[in-house]
């Protein structure tokens, strides 16, 4: 029974911030037309329509941009009225969206609640951290509207974690952003390192994160962590929760552990369909949802290809220690070594596992055992 998630970018590439290691305006630069514009309602219809005719049991939709909430609060009220013209089934449906949270007001935060929303908020730490990347149009920090934002939801009950770019400057002060995160109850947790831009070596930006900072980062990161939970402090990381789900012999939720790459149906303001988030671009994309059904679009040689090009390890990585946790990683941090592609966080993540695998081993263990009482 076929399950279907869906990213969509509702307002394409536009964003009212100006984050200097904004992946995504780095994609936008790199094709023929930068941005879409708004998604219509016409495509709306598409896309949810044809996302239940294939569906049997499950549809994610998760909304990302540019901004998402650009598009404002009647274009997600659209959305929710023609899931339920089309829900004719009963599938379970759920959504999310990742948020830069300067728009947010109350109605948004209502909103949210009343159909469960998931949000992702993005903050990198206290304002002298945040803001330094994480500004607007006007190079204006954002941190005091992203707080304000946090507690809106918090105040509705909305569901919501936190995610932290991690750029040089953040590794180095890896004890800083997480007492910061755990003083504000902020208690899930997703630290993601960021992408340097495409077509150029890596480190070359003043945001970009060096393999032995990432390192040092991860390693830093995992004590605080392990003595939070050794404390019976309920703090979830997203990696360290998917490390531990890998030991218990389950399968990892986060797409960057796969050790393949899946077709993730990326769906642009205009109706073009890609299969990463990270490969948004005219090379890669699949079709258009307003001709293709998603089917079809999964049988596409370039869907195919994206697939099986994830499927070429290192040599390093097929007698490496640690191959059955990393998986080679996100083959968007791939760069070129001898002839053929290493992770670029190869000796990163090499540290981190020397480091902590021994203690992951432990807590998953003790995982399995509170499991069978």
């Amino acid at each position: 029974m076929p399950n279907q998630t869906i990213l969509i970018k509702p307002a394409s590439g536009y964003c009212n911030m100006n984050c200097s290691y904004c992946f995504y305006n780095d994609v936008t630069n790199h094709r023929e037309t930068k941005n879409y514009g708004f998604m219509t309602m016409d495509t709306v219809e598409e896309i949810v329509r044809k996302a239940f005719a294939y569906a049997d049991s499950y549809v994610g939709f998760a909304f990302q941009g540019g901004e998402p909430t650009l598009v404002g609060i009647e274009f997600y009220q659209g959305f929710i009225g023609l899931v339920e013209k089309y829900n004719t089934k009963g599938i379970h449906v759920e959504y999310s969206l990742q948020t830069n949270g300067t728009l947010l007001h109350e109605s948004w935060a209502e909103f949210f609640r009343q159909h469960n929303f998931l949000i992702g908020l993005s903050m990198d730490g206290p304002t002298e951290i945040h803001d330094i990347n994480r500004v607007d149009h006007l190079g204006n920090g954002t941190y005091k509207e992203v707080l304000k934002a946090a507690k809106m939801l918090r105040k509705h009950k909305v569901e919501f974690n936190v995610l932290t770019v991690v750029t040089r400057n953040v590794a180095r002060h890896p004890g800083k952003v997480y007492q910061f995160l755990k003083k504000n109850d902020f208690m899930y947790m997703q630290f993601i390192p960021c992408l340097d831009r495409l077509d150029e070596p890596p480190g070359g930006d003043v945001f970009s994160l060096t393999p032995e900072d990432y390192g040092r980062f991860l390693c830093q990161i995992f004590d605080l962590w392990h003595h939070d939970i050794k404390q019976n402090i309920p703090v979830s990381v997203r990696m360290f929760d998917n490390l531990i789900q890998i030991l218990l012999g389950y399968s990892p939720e986060s797409c960057d552990m796969a050790g393949v790459c899946s077709v993730n149906t990326v769906i642009e303001a205009n109706g073009s369909v890609y299969p990463c988030d990270f490969y948004v671009l005219d090379q890669w994309k699949l079709g258009n949802i307003l001709q293709d059904d998603f089917s079809s679009l999964k049988k596409k040689d370039r869907a195919i290809l994206f697939v099986d090009e994830s499927k070429t390890k290192n040599v390093e990585c097929v007698s490496c220690d640690y191959v059955k946790l990393c998986k080679s990683g996100c083959k968007r941090h791939y760069v070129q070594s001898g002839t053929s592609r290493k992770n670029y966080y190869c000796s990163s993540y090499k540290k981190f596992y020397a480091y902590s695998l021994e203690r992951l081993r432990e807590i998953a263990q003790l995982v399995r055992y509170y499991k069978k009482i």
